[in-house]
């Protein structure tokens, strides 16, 4: 077999448009992997009690995407099979029940994938400058997000 290697990538995508699962699947599926994994973050429409009406995102751009780079180097230095990541985050109003994040990993089995999904989203929400803005019926608040280690300095 004369198979040349498929060198690994990244694709983070930060966009006011709607996600899309098929998008962040096809970019990750490789030849050599028998796995992708997904994790699909949307809009609820309760917090606390309260109807939530929609979401919005914003962000500081190219320290966001900076960050998002720095999570795929280490998702490759924890899990050295891991074949592609892609991170997808919608930014701007994000309706009940629409996707605001997406992260997909390929790799050759299922365990190591998943575990990475699970590091990428985690530490998305702990060091990525992305900032939630929940709009109620008759309210808004900007959240904190408990898992940002901004957060836990202040305190």
């Amino acid at each position: 077999m004369n198979e040349i290697e498929e060198e690994p990538k990244d694709f983070i995508k930060l966009t006011q448009e709607k996600l899309s699962v098929d998008e962040a699947s096809v970019l990750v599926t490789s030849p050599c992997c028998g796995a992708i994994s997904l994790f699909i973050g949307t809009t609820r429409d309760n917090f606390d009690g309260k109807k939530v009406i929609h979401l919005e995102y914003e962000a500081y751009t190219p320290m966001a995407e900076a960050e998002i780079k720095k999570i795929c180097r280490d998702v490759r230095k924890k899990w050295p099979a891991i074949k592609h990541v892609a991170v997808h985050h919608r930014l701007g109003l994000v309706p009940v029940t629409e996707m605001s994040v997406i992260i997909a990993v390929s790799s050759p089995h299922r365990i190591e994938s998943l575990n990475a999904v699970s590091y990428c989203i985690d530490t998305l929400k702990a060091t990525v400058p992305i900032w939630k803005k929940e709009l109620y019926e008759e309210e808004y608040s900007w959240k904190e997000n408990k898992e940002c280690f901004w957060t836990n300095m202040e305190k």
